[in-house]
């Protein structure tokens, strides 16, 4: 039987052991699209998305930037 989370107890661990878990449980998802189920609408919305930053690249912001405001919180 898997363990649930509340026996688990991770509260009681240490912030570098906790870390080390969240990487662990990244480590092991799929890196493949087709593990991950992924509903036709997503992806029109993903492909919809893209057509409409490749029509008007200009209108990009410089990561930079959006780094910036967010620090200003402007």
């Amino acid at each position: 039987m898997t363990p649930s989370f509340p026996d688990l107890d991770i509260t009681q661990w240490s912030i570098p052991q906790r870390i080390e878990l969240i990487g662990q449980i990244w480590d092991s998802i799929p890196d493949s699209l087709d593990a991950l189920p992924m509903p036709e609408w997503h992806r029109e919305e993903l492909d919809r998305r893209l057509k409409e930053a490749d029509s008007a690249p200009d209108d990009a912001i410089p990561w930079e930037q959006v780094k910036e405001r967010l620090q200003d919180g402007s």
